[in-house]
């Protein structure tokens, strides 16, 4: 099959939805379909077609949030290149600038386009009206996100059930509505499959010592993630735990004012500011990590969670159905309501040794679960209801529309 990825961020961006298209995009050309990705250029106002790995970036400008830049709808000197691509579905991960191209490029080619939802955007409203306005913004960003996940595609991806029911109670989406978790590669962050001389270096690096505790969270650092609480109750813990440090991986709009809470609090020797990490190096930071914690409650699935699982780390988060999929309570985790649960949390996991081990373990087990294969294979059953086949174990049996008898006869195996 070939398949038209269409992303406004993508790497060098670092986010969970950057990680989560390249790890698809890698899982779909592993079971043996060609990829190609529509994307924004992260460094100039220029496009940059890149011929060998089938990427075009198209020029875009920067938004004030984060990393990101929004491009026209209607970029004329990409279009002759993805007609050339003879694509049989389109993938939209984002609901904006290429988003929105996306879905003109579907329509104008009769390619059906199946769309990812990524990110609940009424937590994002206060990047833009600094309060004002919130009630109308979060009306409109309602009216958006129907428009552009209901009238304009074919098939519709959620990760969790938290989203699948933001569109089918509050939205009141009557279409189909898929929830498929976004898968990591899980074998990059297996302990086994990383050196420990390299761990090594690194937490020398870093000033960690090998019998320190290390908390670790990874996630950008802004407002919606809650990083002030994980400070605040650090604090507390490592009063009466000298060998409690917490990690903190990442960066954002928020990182200088997290750092002052940090000196304010007193606890500069026991919390570790990394900074930004790239993507393919991510994974060798986790392996520095005892426990991994997030008191976020804006996301909609949270990858670094199955990340950290995948390390046999386990995790303390926030009790948000965005993170019951994965952490089943006192199993591979713990969830937690408030302060004093959470610093308990920690404790028990610092103090029990043969529960923690037991955690570690059943951690990486329910991380398997998560494979970027398993993920690829489900968004590739989405892919075939698009074309006009049906999700199940009986492919060959289906009766496919013309455009789907197509790919087949370009070589596509049904499994």
């Amino acid at each position: 099959m070939r398949i038209g990825i269409f992303t406004d961020t993508y790497p060098p961006f670092v986010n969970g939805v950057s990680t989560s298209i390249l790890m698809l995009e890698r899982a779909l050309r592993k079971l043996g379909h060609e990829v190609f990705i529509v994307t924004v250029n992260p460094d100039t106002m220029h496009y940059n077609f890149d011929e060998d790995n089938h990427i075009i970036r198209l020029p875009g400008i920067p938004v004030g949030i984060y990393d990101y830049r929004l491009t026209g709808i209607y970029p004329l000197k990409a279009i002759n290149r993805i007609k050339e691509w003879d694509l049989d579905i389109i993938h939209s991960h984002t609901e904006f600038g290429v988003g929105t191209f996306a879905r003109i490029m579907a329509k104008q080619l009769d390619i059906p386009i199946v769309h990812t939802y990524h990110t609940m955007y009424e937590d994002y409203v206060h990047y833009i009206t600094h309060g004002y306005f919130d009630s109308a913004s979060k009306k409109l960003v309602e009216y958006l996100t129907k428009f552009y996940c209901d009238k304009t595609v074919t098939e519709l991806i959620v990760p969790t059930k938290k989203t699948y029911d933001l569109f089918k109670e509050k939205y009141e989406y009557d279409r189909n509505v898929h929830i498929v978790p976004t898968g990591i590669e899980v074998e990059r962050f297996y302990r086994e499959n990383n050196d420990e001389k390299e761990t090594d270096k690194l937490r020398k690096l870093l000033g960690l010592k090998k019998d320190d505790f290390v908390v670790l969270f990874v996630g950008r650092l802004a407002q919606e993630k809650n990083v002030p609480f994980l400070i605040e109750n650090h604090a507390k813990i490592v009063k009466d735990n000298k060998k409690c440090k917490l990690l903190i991986i990442g960066d954002g709009p928020d990182a200088d004012s997290f750092r002052k809470q940090v000196k304010e609090l007193g606890v500069n020797n026991s919390v570790i500011f990394t900074g930004k990490i790239p993507l393919e190096e991510i994974h060798k930071y986790y392996q520095l990590g005892t426990v991994f914690v997030t008191a976020s409650n804006t996301e909609t699935q949270g990858l670094t969670l199955l990340e950290a699982m995948a390390a046999s780390i386990p995790v303390v988060a926030l009790d948000d159905e965005a993170f019951q999929d994965a952490i089943v309570d006192e199993l591979n985790g713990f969830l937690f309501h408030n302060n004093d649960e959470y610093c308990e949390a920690i404790l028990k996991l610092m103090k029990d040794k043969k529960l923690y081990n037991q955690m570690c373990r059943q951690a990486k087990i329910n991380a398997e679960a998560h494979s970027s294969k398993y993920y690829a294979e489900k968004v590739l059953d989405v892919y075939y209801m698009a074309l006009g086949g049906k999700p199940s174990d009986d492919r060959p049996k289906r009766t496919f529309t013309t455009k789907m008898k197509d790919v087949i006869k370009r070589g596509l195996k049904n499994d």
